[in-house]
């Protein structure tokens, strides 16, 4: 513990976690993948969808920490790439899930292991996580306290863990609100479907 408050004080360590949860409660593209996997799965493959998310948030810090994101962004072409490589997996998942219609599988292990998958992916995929990484994290760091990196893995992990927790809740809770509508099955992928479109676009566009 003392290690940590040598790398962060404790008043800029609260400062961040404020930051970061107020950031993280508000609705992004976590949420929207997370909510769309729990609408169409229930809320344990909601819930695991967020925990994919949060593995692929632990992806992008480890990029950063070591450099390979700063070198991402300084080539606009790269990030183009990986936007595209995003979207264009979101839009198979919404195909995929309007295609599955009321003949969906039910919600078992395996869909469970693909909603960690999807939801890893889908956040590795995200250029503007990797954007908002190298953006959000520096502002908590100072050289002259140790080395940044190490400050950088710390201030992400602790992001990563309460974000992961916000989103699988997200996940969760409309996985509950969806299993109400169970015997309508085929509608639940549908607007699954829907919401997972509407995140390519907002990937692809926004």
């Amino acid at each position: 513990m003392d290690a940590l408050f040598s790398l962060i004080p404790l008043a800029d360590l609260l400062a961040f976690l404020a930051a970061g949860i107020v950031l993280n409660l508000t609705p992004g593209a976590d949420v929207i993948f997370a909510t769309a996997c729990g609408v169409a799965g229930g809320p344990r493959v909601g819930a695991v969808a967020g925990l994919g998310v949060g593995f692929g948030g632990l992806f992008h810090v480890g990029l950063a920490a070591v450099g390979v994101s700063a070198l991402i962004a300084a080539h606009p072409a790269s990030l183009i790439v990986l936007q595209f490589a995003g979207a264009g997996y979101l839009l198979w998942l919404a195909w995929t899930s309007w295609r599955a219609g009321a003949g969906a599988a039910g919600r078992g292990e395996m869909q469970a292991g693909v909603a960690l998958w999807r939801g890893f992916v889908t956040n590795a995929l995200n250029p503007k996580v990797a954007l908002f990484v190298l953006a959000f994290l520096p502002q908590f760091t100072d050289a002259a306290r140790g080395p940044v990196w190490a400050q950088i893995v710390v201030l992400g992990a602790l992001f990563t863990l309460t974000g992961t927790a916000i989103t699988c809740g997200y996940g969760a809770l409309a996985g509950l609100a969806g299993q109400r509508l169970a015997a309508r099955m085929g509608l639940m992928n549908r607007v699954a479907a829907v919401m997972l479109l509407a995140l390519a676009l907002r990937m692809a566009w926004g």
